[in-house]
């Protein structure tokens, strides 16, 4: 079952290339925003699925191109991501330590929406193409034999990223956290229609042209130890949201204007765009190209605009 919101926050189950307000059923649901909603479907979808299904199967549905979606999980209360999760298409010679970081539940946006680069130095600004978990039921010192029964579905996520921040011990919250730079969406898809998210590909295009192309049999702290291990650490609840990782290679420069697409197989297409009012530019490449070219640093230098180096202007 494809779950999301729409206009108003109305929940809706997704048929084809149409949206069905299934809100009906959710009315026995206490809630004070749209995240209670969800999180109540997702508490009780044992009950619930059936009823969804027939309220899905009876109306008539809206074409998704006349409606506008917003992000299926508005507000979770975390927002966990895996860092440096994949072998980079078997070029590491070992995984990275597990480690992770959260973000702002602000941070989140959805389906046609903007994200927005902010004012602030940094060396370039990316997005992070990744799976995501929308996690099921409350979740402590999960094991790893059990977790996948902890995961309710999956979703689209991009993981956005300003580069270079000073100081160099205040990275991720500065880097990640920022307001937007979380896109999700655009609907969540439930566990049951994925049949193997160990071998999931993985598109994201800027402006139509492939950027980041990977699979998740390169993850290197498979699904179920992230869960173990995030929930080692703090418990998880209905709707929270563990992203994944990326395989960084194909990264590349988020500009004003572009207009990115990401791909998880079988979850659709999330489609965003990027604002910068400063008009800040880079070399069109990705990290890979980049490093092929013989060039020094991760990833190409900022060409133009605000902040550029004295030598850019």
């Amino acid at each position: 079952m494809k779950l999301a919101f729409f206009d108003n926050y109305k929940l809706g189950v997704v048929v084809g290339d149409k949206i069905v307000d299934v809100s009906a059923v959710t009315k026995g649901i206490k809630a004070l925003g749209p995240q209670d909603v969800i999180r109540g479907v997702i508490e009780n979808f044992g009950k619930l699925k059936s009823k969804l299904a027939a309220e899905a199967k009876k109306g008539k549905g809206k074409p998704l191109s006349k409606v506008k979606l917003r992000p299926p999980l508005p507000k979770p209360e975390n927002i966990i991501c895996m860092a440096v999760n994949y072998m980079e298409d078997g070029t590491l010679p070992e995984p990275a330590p597990i480690n992770a970081f959260m973000k702002s539940p602000s941070s989140i946006i959805g389906e046609g929406d903007t994200m927005v680069l902010p004012d602030m130095a940094a060396s370039v600004f990316e997005g992070e193409a990744e799976l995501a978990i929308v996690i099921g039921k409350k979740a402590s010192h999960v094991k790893q034999a059990d977790a996948m029964k902890y995961v309710f579905g999956y979703t689209n996520f991009i993981d956005g990223s300003a580069r270079g921040v000073v100081p160099p011990t205040n990275v991720f919250y500065q880097m990640k956290s920022r307001d937007t730079f979380a896109p999700i969406g655009p609907y969540i898809v439930t566990a049951d229609e994925i049949k193997n998210v160990g071998k999931m590909q993985i598109t994201l295009k800027n402006n139509g042209k492939v950027m980041q192309n990977f699979n998740t049999d390169d993850m290197a702290h498979k699904i179920p130890r992230c869960i173990e291990w995030v929930t080692s650490i703090h418990t998880l609840l209905p709707g929270d949201i563990l992203a994944t990782g990326t395989n960084h290679r194909g990264l590349n420069p988020f500009m004003d204007g572009d207009k990115i697409e990401l791909t998880c197989e079988g979850l659709g297409t999330l489609h965003i765009t990027i604002k910068d009012k400063h008009k800040r530019t880079w070399a069109r490449i990705t990290r890979l190209a980049h490093k092929e070219s013989g060039a020094q640093g991760v990833h190409t230098p900022q060409t133009g605009g605000k902040y550029a180096p004295a030598a850019a202007k």
